[in-house]
């Protein structure tokens, strides 16, 4: 164990390892969309048209480099603080059943909760929707709800999910789904081999907890590994390899202070949580998350994109093993908040800057 002072000391060092790489000036920068409120998420269709989610509830289609109107048939979203409409996930048998997900914040100002629903793309409207998982108990604030998700190698869906804020202790409660990832079938139903399924008063769909609020999420299902990355308070946002059953350790281990200076935990680490591969003090404030493939930067292949809101830079991360051995800036000239981040059927790096006024901008060679 270590104590904070010394952590916060060594989280420096880690930071200051991110080095502006000589490779950024031969990357090229294009808007390819823009006026869009608050983008949150951008996903593929098998034709390369895109869907784009507007946390303000609205669902866009993105075709030949112009935006639809927003789309009819989506549920109703609860747009308040950092609530609103989140991540759009396209079904692994889209082909065959034209599905989509989103996550989304649901209910009112007493009474909200993160909730995932699917629903039938047909041309630019959603049809047959059908509520599929409502994180619980509910909560009375408008935050941290994490929201994203992604595939597993065996199907089965993945959704990180906040603490609420105020709730912070539920990370550690297992009949709470707050500040956990869960894992559901695309039908809503509990696989029979969750982890936590036979332990008596927790919650049947939990896969992973003590998270404090998931904000970037990767199926690495050539791997089969799961990585999520979480904002911390000040300080100790983590980037973590998620393993069925394990405990991440929020609030009870952190390398993060309050907001308002006061030590959260004297731990960095404790017996039974498992500490992150890695942790940025201070914070950069982690959003969206992507892998990289393909030919266009296969010097990049299997490395991690990060795209930051605080730090208002992209970060490449490269991963050995469980080790981080190397980390790089990227875009840092835009000073724009970037909210998530996908590989494009193109080959090239799409990126979503965080602004009532959002673009979709290509990163290419």
């Amino acid at each position: 164990m270590r104590g904070t002072i010394a952590a916060l000391l060594g989280a420096l060092v880690g930071l200051s390892a991110m080095h502006p790489p000589a490779a950024a000036a031969q990357l090229q920068l294009e808007t390819v969309a823009e006026g869009l409120e608050f983008p949150w998420s951008i996903a593929f269709l098998p034709d390369g048209d895109a869907l784009i989610t507007e946390r303000s509830g609205r669902l866009r289609r993105l075709a030949g480099g112009v935006l639809s109107e927003p789309l009819a048939g989506l549920p109703e979203v609860y747009v308040a603080g950092q609530g609103g409409l989140m991540e759009v996930l396209i079904d692994p048998q889209f082909n065959v059943n034209q599905r989509v997900y989103l996550s989304y914040a649901h209910g009112d100002g007493d009474a909200n909760a993160t909730r995932v629903a699917r629903a039938t793309l047909v041309d630019n409207a959603l049809t047959d929707l059908e509520v599929v998982y409502t994180a619980r108990p509910w909560k009375d604030t408008p935050v941290h709800y994490g929201g994203r998700m992604c595939w597993a190698a065996d199907g089965t869906l993945m959704l990180g999910l906040g603490d609420g804020f105020d709730y912070r202790e539920a990370a550690q409660d297992l009949s709470s789904a707050l500040g956990k990832i869960v894992r559901i079938h695309a039908d809503g139903v509990i696989p029979e081999d969750n982890p936590l399924r036979d332990r008596n008063g927790a919650l049947a769909e939990i896969y992973s907890y003590g998270h404090r609020n998931v904000q970037g999420m990767v199926c690495d299902t050539a791997n089969n590994r799961i990585l999520a990355h979480e904002h911390g308070p000040r300080g100790g946002d983590e980037l973590n390899r998620i393993v069925a059953g394990a405990n991440y350790g929020w609030p009870l281990a952190t390398f993060g202070l309050d907001y308002s200076g006061a030590q959260i935990s004297p731990f960095t680490e404790l017996e039974r949580t498992r500490p992150p591969l890695l942790h940025w003090t201070p914070s950069i404030a982690p959003s969206g998350m992507a892998m990289v493939s393909g030919t266009m930067f296969a010097d990049w292949e299997g490395d991690l994109l990060v795209t930051a809101l605080a730090a208002k830079m992209l970060v490449r991360v490269r991963l050995d093993g469980r080790r981080v051995v190397e980390q790089e800036q990227l875009l840092v000239d835009l000073d724009e908040r970037l909210r998530d981040v996908r590989m494009g059927p193109d080959g090239a790096i799409y990126v979503l800057t965080d602004s009532v006024r959002g673009r979709v901008l290509r990163v290419s060679r």
